[in-house]
């Protein structure tokens, strides 16, 4: 289970500015969680000075239960932030935001589900019918794509606690988690749980979108190009680097966090593909397509969730990735 608390982390790499570059331009950036593997690699591209490199100076701001960093980022107190899916952009399109999704850092969306072994529940057609332990997020996102692809009711939702506690005692049980964090919890007690990617059941959303407003990607493109392209570099040391500096930071922001969990949630984000994968193979971390947009889009309309004429593509651009940024020839 993950703890959410708000902490802030001041970034002070002294390093050389890139060619043409007559000052360090200062970009605050809020994350979805608590510092985690999960963004090891914009606290990478800040140990590293990467984004240094690139002209910029982070402040990376975390999340929490209380912290709308969406608000904030409409309100100009954020220049990006972390979307977990791909419901956000569409749903800030809905309300006439003006926020636009630039870079999907995540091919496949973590969210999975959560059973015990040996009781007839290892695949999630499988759990058609039966009780499952589910927040009010997931119950407006990702429960729709289980709705639509195998048939659940909401008559199957129990509450979820965020505690794990009440797997542990009902061998019959099944909740909701992440991939790399309530199975690590699970394992620790002693059982191997049975966990069940969404993403591969064909649940297309994108995970750990970086969002910014419509008009600092009119105004400023240079500057989103750059806090992109560093972001991705800094994923691509994190993943097949030394993650040692960037997981120090980490621990420094999130003194709950440990050295086990770490290393468990890096090896889960590189076994499941959740970064590098599908079409970042081939155009690197953080690929879109409007492809793969107009398909989630498609799926969800069709289930009711969006209104069929609603236009999609005003929740993304391709124009600050695909570009290859960081893959060695």
């Amino acid at each position: 289970m993950r703890v959410l608390t708000r902490t802030l982390l001041g970034v002070a790499a002294a390093l050389a500015l890139p060619r043409g570059a007559t000052a360090v331009e200062t970009i605050s950036f809020g994350t979805d969680w608590k510092a985690e593997a999960e963004h090891g690699g914009y606290y990478q591209a800040v140990a590293k000075g990467i984004y240094r490199q690139h002209g910029l100076e982070v402040t990376v701001r975390q999340g929490g239960p209380q912290v709308n960093h969406a608000q904030l980022l409409a309100a100009g107190r954020l220049d990006f932030n972390l979307a977990p899916n791909s419901f956000i952009p569409l749903n800030l399109v809905q309300e006439n935001i003006p926020m636009v999704a630039v870079a999907a850092i995540f091919q496949k969306d973590p969210s999975v589900l959560i059973a015990h072994p040996g009781q007839g529940n290892e695949s999630l057609a499988a759990l058609k019918g039966k009780p499952i332990m589910i927040g009010s997020d997931t119950r407006i996102t990702s429960w729709n794509f289980l709705k639509s692809k195998f048939g659940y009711t909401d008559e199957q939702i129990r509450p979820y606690t965020f505690s794990v506690a009440p797997f542990l005692a009902d061998p019959k049980a099944v909740q909701q988690g992440y991939l790399s964090s309530e199975p690590f919890t699970i394992e620790a007690q002693g059982v191997k749980p049975v966990v069940m990617l969404l993403a591969d059941a064909g649940y297309s959303s994108y995970g750990s979108l970086i969002q910014t407003s419509g008009k600092l990607v009119q105004d400023k493109p240079d500057l989103v190009q750059r806090f992109v392209d560093a972001s991705i570099e800094g994923w691509y040391s994190y993943l097949y680097g030394d993650s040692a500096p960037a997981n120090a930071l980490i621990k420094r922001d999130n003194p709950e966090m440990t050295d086990a969990l770490l290393a468990y949630g890096i090896a889960k984000l590189k076994e499941y593909g959740i970064i590098d994968s599908g079409d970042a193979q081939t155009h690197g971390i953080g690929a879109m397509t409007e492809k793969r947009w107009q398909g989630f889009f498609d799926t969800m309309a069709g289930a009711g969730v969006y209104p069929k004429d609603l236009d999609f593509r005003k929740a993304f651009t391709v124009q600050f990735v695909n570009k290859k940024v960081g893959i060695k020839p």
